[in-house]
Formats: C-alpha cells, sequence, structure tokens
C-alpha cells in the first residue's frame, strides 16, 4: 500500500481486515461510531463533554455516508464510511451482535456516523522520538482496558467508564513521552496516568489480560502507561444498550480509519 488512498480501496474490497497499528505511519488515523439519529445530539454532547476521551473530529452530513468538510479529512471522491474501515463491530439492544468487514446492510439514512481521534496517530511521532510502542515491535494490536473512571454524562449516556490504551515505557522515559504526545490533542494527546499505582487508580488489576487487543510483553524495568481510548463510546453503547433503538456500529478495536491528513487539523 503506498497512501491511505490505496489501503482504504484494500479495506473497501475486503483484502484488509487486520489492526492498523504501524500501518502508513504519520497519518492520522479515526475511531467510529454511527448511532441512529434519535440518540446523535447526545451522543455529540458526549463527546464535547468528554474531549480527552472521546475528541470528536468531524461527522457524516444530513442523510450521506461521507463526512463533513470531506476534502479536509479524505481526498478520495470514493470514500464510504460504511466500508472504508478493516473491520466493524455491529451492537443491537447493548450487546455485540457481529463482527463485519462492512456496515452496509445496517447503515440506512436515519444513522449519523462520527469519527473520533485515535491514539494510532501519534505512534509514528514517537517511533521518531527513539520510543518505539511496544505493541508496534511486538506486532500486536495494542492493550485496552476498561477502567472505573467515567466520562462526564450527557443526554442518556450515563455512569459510562473510560476505557485506555497501554504502552510500556521505562520511568525515565515518561516525560519525553508525554512531551512527544501532548501536541496531538485531536487524538487523545498526553496520557492520563502511568505506573503501577496509576494502574491500581484506574481499576486495572491484571495487565496480561486486556479486554481488547493484544497482551503487550514488559520488561521489568518497564512501567506502563495509558492513553485515553477511542473505544470508550462502544463502551457507553453497552452501558445505555437498551435505551437505543436499532443498530449501532464501531470499529472493531484496533482496526482504524486512515485518513489522508498528516496534521492535527
Amino acid at each position: 500500500m503506498s497512501s491511505p488512498c490505496s489501503f482504504r480501496e484494500l479495506c473497501r474490497k475486503e483484502s484488509f481486515t487486520g489492526p492498523t497499528s504501524g500501518i502508513l505511519p504519520g497519518y492520522v488515523q479515526a475511531n467510529l461510531l454511527i448511532v441512529p439519529r434519535s440518540v446523535a445530539s447526545d451522543f455529540e454532547d458526549l463527546c464535547l463533554r468528554n474531549p480527552v476521551a472521546c475528541p470528536l473530529l468531524t461527522k457524516t452530513a444530513g442523510s450521506a455516508h461521507v463526512v463533513e468538510n470531506h476534502a479536509k479529512f479524505i481526498s478520495d471522491s470514493f470514500f464510504d464510511i460504511r466500508r472504508d474501515f478493516p473491520k466493524y463491530n455491529i451492537y443491537l439492544g447493548g450487546k455485540l451482535y457481529q463482527q463485519k468487514s462492512n456496515c452496509m446492510d445496517e447503515w440506512s439514512d436515519d444513522h449519523v456516523g462520527f469519527l473520533i481521534g485515535c491514539s494510532f496517530s501519534f505512534e509514528d511521532a514517537l517511533v521518531r522520538a527513539g520510543l518505539v510502542p511496544a505493541n508496534v515491535t511486538q506486532g500486536r494490536n495494542v492493550s485496552m482496558f476498561v477502567t472505573t473512571k467515567f466520562l462526564d454524562s450527557a443526554g442518556i449516556f450515563h455512569k459510562c467508564p473510560y476505557v485506555v490504551s497501554m504502552r510500556p515505557y521505562k520511568p525515565s522515559e515518561v516525560d519525553k513521552v508525554r512531551s512527544v504526545t501532548r501536541a496531538f490533542k485531536r487524538t487523545h494527546g498526553e496520557p492520563i496516568d502511568w505506573g503501577f499505582d496509576g494502574a491500581e487508580r484506574l481499576g486495572i488489576e491484571d495487565l496480561q489480560k486486556p479486554d481488547y487487543g493484544d497482551p503487550v510483553e514488559m520488561t521489568d524495568d518497564e512501567i506502563p502507561v495509558f492513553w485515553a481510548c477511542g473505544v470508550t463510546p462502544q463502551l457507553a453503547i453497552t452501558t445505555v444498550g437498551p435505551l437505543i433503538e436499532g443498530f449501532v456500529v464501531g470499529h472493531a478495536p484496533g482496526h482504524m480509519l486512515v485518513l489522508d491528513s498528516t496534521q492535527m487539523f
């Protein structure tokens, strides 16, 4: 694959269905949530009230399946939010119903799609700073954990837990890691906590048993570093699921949309 456009075409043809960490380094990646229009305003408010966990990049326009300010994010005139992610999670009644390589059957004109910033966007900056994430070197999906930290409520979305991604680093590297990722405010920014005491504060009991993604090996001189994660909105859906009628669609954790931009908007 030579460009985001050619990569999205692979996804559209279902030739690529895997995780996107390390894919086309330097380009911005995005998470997805597609909800019925009846709860779209509440979900947008949730994002605006919780910009670190749910940094809203854009949403679909009207009943279209392409995003607002399309050219700002994606130059491909054939872009289709229903097919250009490698893999989708389909929810019904707040429960994971199916995992598919497209959501053509579930999409309707009554849906609104949201693109949300993803921490994969800053992994290349970490690599260039000599801070290669362990999930990249180990060829694994990033580890993601449900925490005991809650989002600020909005509309129907109440008592929704944070999800965090974890990348291990040496304690001496944490300040530099924070500095590198701080600039990426539209894709979660700097870590929200770190260290084994940080894991305890977040309610994470076993770092080798992530709720999403893959376990990542840590060396004895490393500590966990935690970022807010764009899987958080999908957990919000499972939390309030019975209140939402019809299909909700998200990306499969770790399987992102690669945008054409290298900037943080």
